[in-house]
């Protein structure tokens, strides 16, 4: 008896644009032709949640167990269905084990030729500054059945997305630095600059003295560089500390990959080097990804979920401003970090280093992605100054044209938090956008910057880069103390009693804005003082409320009984 041959479903309906895939041409392209029609891409498909995350739970005030989360808030198998039948119909391949326990994401694999007539996209090969990228510009096009089950379909285009938020200090006052690394608190170097070991940071910012971070797990996302356990050894011999135990978790095609001192290698050693020395004690995990705004998604979903090493706070420091991303990436990495806070852990993010242009040319303001989420603690940028143990000065960091600046402004795609409401927050040049940026601050000008190893050499790094591991370090030390995970920490500290656990920085600029008392779009509320702010953030009062609430209820029940 011959085979019932199947009946094409899908190919045959009316398609519509996915909401948010508009993809800009690539500026600057060179060559171009088309992508070879038998080459293999595997792509990510996002689908919608099975119930979507109530408010509380994505302002942290009611946590959920992993398994409540996967039960109730993870792919919609109504969805995951259809894009197995969507994927048959066209040739692709469902990679088994996807979507992973608590996560949306399907992963297909197939030739180009077949995601291309899945998609609707034409995809091309273009060369940018010496390197070719697969491109796809303009919208993807889905049948009309999956619409509204399929939230974004990335990896279809794999041009880079992010930067990495750091900025070393000119060689010419390396060997200044070099010379006063594990001699206490560096001397002023010529042009006022002066550098500091982490740990040094983290006594200016009054870290109580044998602290440490242990049963605490920092990941860190990385797109691009490596590292070297040679340096990490040694960096840390010189801080008469134990190393951290540090960790590589590939994610794609990403993977740890340490080449030179002038590469991403300075970012990813900053970030474990700054982490690794504030936080004492706690395990480092750097998930490698690749630079892609697939990639980029991939590796925090995959860090948020990690029931492996189970990091309470998670630190990033790449990224682009908002123009640069398309509203579904955004959506889709958002959306996974509203499922961290729901889980009880912290996302830092670097603010950027371009001022408040966001390196954009355009003459408006521009905020940095990811750290405009809402669900993320962004991270500004100071010039710090110190003596001892005491900070003698904390300005803005702001040495532009050449030297760079912190990052921070209003966002024109998020809305105001209603944990910010009160904070003066400038309107956005968006009606639809007004989270300011960043929330948080600490020591970023490399002229006051980080002695740190990179590929076996000594240098002087800050950036925004650096106060993201900072703040995470910060935060995992104050997990341990605290006995429970911060996590989503924004309406503790913009509340009344996160007030004493700032030092307010008022003098500087990042171009168009100006410090100010209270919150501003260039330092947010402040550099940490670490004992209030380990106070402050001590996840107790939010239990407390549901307990009142709870008490409230039964007096309630009995009372109508």
């Amino acid at each position: 008896m011959a085979s019932k041959k199947s009946v094409p479903h899908f190919a045959t309906q009316s398609r519509t644009v996915l909401s948010g895939s508009e993809k800009a041409p690539l500026a600057d392209a060179g060559s171009e032709k088309p992508a070879p029609l038998a080459a293999r891409i595997t792509v990510s498909v996002i689908v919608r949640r099975k119930t979507p995350l109530k408010a509380a739970h994505i302002t942290g005030e009611q946590r959920l167990t992993r398994a409540q989360f996967n039960d109730s808030h993870a792919a919609d198998p109504a969805a995951v269905k259809l894009v197995e039948r969507f994927a048959k119909e066209f040739g692709l391949t469902v990679q088994p084990g996807t979507p992973a326990p608590g996560r949306r994401t399907v992963k297909l694999t197939g030739t180009v030729a077949n995601m291309q007539r899945a998609f609707g996209v034409s995809l091309a090969h273009k060369t940018m500054e010496g390197v070719t990228y697969r491109v796809r510009e303009g919208s993807i096009n889905l049948p009309a059945e999956l619409q509204g089950y399929v939230v974004a379909v990335l990896g279809l285009d794999n041009r880079p997305q992010a930067e990495p938020h750091f900025r070393i200090l000119g060689e010419q006052d390396v060997a200044a630095a070099q010379a006063a690394q594990g001699q206490g608190f560096a001397r002023p170097h010529a042009g006022g600059i002066i550098s500091y070991t982490p740990v040094q940071v983290g006594e200016l910012y009054q870290l109580p003295n044998g602290v440490t971070a242990s049963n605490q797990t920092i990941g860190i996302i990385e797109l691009g560089g490596g590292f070297r356990q040679t340096d990490i050894t040694a960096y840390f011999k010189t801080l008469g500390q134990k190393p951290p135990t540090v960790i590589a978790v590939p994610i794609g095609t990403g993977r740890n990959n340490p080449t030179n001192s002038s590469s991403a290698d300075g970012e990813v050693m900053l970030d474990i080097d700054v982490a690794g020395a504030v936080a004492p004690g706690a395990r480092i995990v750097v998930y490698f990804a690749p630079n892609t705004d697939q990639g980029f998604v991939d590796a925090i979903a995959h860090a948020i979920h990690d029931t492996t090493y189970k990091p309470s706070v998670i630190s990033i420091s790449w990224g682009s401003a908002e123009v640069n991303w398309t509203a579904q990436a955004m959506a889709a990495l958002d959306a996974a970090c509203q499922s961290a806070a729901a889980l009880g852990i912290t996302i830092t993010a670097a603010s950027g280093d371009n001022g408040s242009s966001d390196a954009v040319t355009d003459g408006k303001n521009h905020v940095d992605f990811p750290a405009s989420s809402p669900h993320v603690l962004a991270c500004g940028g100071t010039n710090l100054q110190g003596s001892g143990s005491t900070i003698t000065a904390e300005t803005v960091w702001n040495a532009q044209p050449q030297g760079g600046a912190t990052g921070g402004g209003v966002s024109n795609i998020f809305p105001l938090p209603t944990w910010q409401a009160n904070s003066k927050v400038p309107k956005p040049t968006d009606p639809a956008g007004g989270r300011g940026v960043p929330d948080v601050a600490g020591d970023a000008d490399p002229a006051s910057g980080y002695v740190v190893r990179v590929d076996g050499k000594t240098l002087v790094i800050g950036g925004t880069s650096a106060v993201a591991p900072l703040w995470a370090g910060v935060i995992a030390v104050a997990n341990q103390q605290n006995g429970k995970s911060a996590g989503f920490i924004q309406p503790a500290i913009y509340g009344t009693q996160g007030t004493a656990a700032f030092r307010d920085i008022v003098q500087g600029n990042n171009g168009s804005f100006v410090a100010s008392t209270g919150w501003d779009a260039c330092t947010g509320l402040g550099s940490p003082i670490a004992p209030q702010l380990i106070k402050a953030i001590r996840p107790t009062s939010a239990k407390s409320k549901s307990k009142s609430i709870a008490s409230k209820r039964k007096t309630r029940v009995r009372t109508k009984k």
